[in-house]
């Protein structure tokens, strides 16, 4: 299960259904629904911030914006950088949650608006997110991060791998997975490093990685993520993983003479 979604639309009646969307999951337990809140979903959502905060060079006096928050689970975990960050999300019901955490005010504060009407004061050092470009419209959705990167600026997220067997499943048979939203996609590893090329990046890395499912039995988790690990590093096998990291940055202009 792929979860934290990022709730910012694109279209008007796409952002309203994800808005709706988002109203479902706060009557329930979204991080249960997500699969965050086990043993194993809790060891894999540490670790994909991680991911996300080292592909962003999250550090003190580094200003960050997260895109598609949801409830702030993962923007707890990236404020423990010490880095300032602005996180946007659609979701008003999901916000709630979110400042609900108390996360100091002074470093993180929060936005109910979608991505791209976000009149924010770039440039950032960062752009990152957990599961939100695949509720996006990917090419625009890219472009606006290029544009409030500073120059060498990070993009660093994280998202579902569309050849990972549930996810795959989950997009393609969404009557059986209601915590799939009506509009989310994924991605595939080779042709997202293609799109971010052409759309302007550099230095881009799309790696397949989390293997570790969340409905593991704790204790199991110590044989399977080393077993995890292991798949990690096997070619072919890896390109499966339920995962993506994605880090990229904007170029920095050619000097001249």
């Amino acid at each position: 299960m792929e979860g934290d979604r990022g709730m910012a639309g694109t279209s008007p009646a796409r952002a309203g259904r994800e808005v709706e969307h988002g109203e479902w999951l706060a009557h329930g337990d979204p991080e249960a629904i997500w699969g965050w809140g086990t043993a194993a979903g809790r060891l894999r959502a540490r670790r994909r911030a991680d991911v996300i905060a080292q592909g962003g060079r999250l550090a003190p006096g580094a200003r960050v914006l997260e895109v598609g928050c949801g409830t702030g689970l993962f923007t707890a975990l990236f404020a423990e950088s010490g880095a300032t960050i602005v996180a946007v999300d659609i979701s008003g019901a999901l916000l709630e949650r979110a400042r609900a955490r108390g996360l100091p005010p002074d470093r993180v504060g929060f936005l109910e608006r979608r991505f791209e009407d976000c009149e924010l004061e770039g440039p950032f050092d960062a752009v990152i997110g957990s599961s939100v470009l695949h509720h996006l419209d990917l090419g625009p959705a890219l472009d606006r991060i290029r544009a409030l990167l500073r120059p060498g600026g990070f993009l660093s997220f994280a998202e579902p791998n569309m050849l990972n067997p549930q996810v795959w499943l989950e997009r393609n048979v969404r009557s059986w997975f209601p915590y799939v939203s009506p509009d989310e996609t994924a991605f595939v590893a080779r042709a997202l490093r293609r799109t971010l090329r052409a759309g302007g990046y550099a230095g881009v890395e799309v790696t397949p990685f989390d293997w570790l499912h969340p409905a593991t039995p704790a204790a199991l988790i110590p044989l399977l993520s080393g077993v995890a690990g292991w798949l990690e590093r096997v070619p072919v096998i890896r390109e499966f993983a339920g995962s993506l990291a994605i880090r990229a940055r904007r170029p920095t202009p050619s000097p001249t003479r």
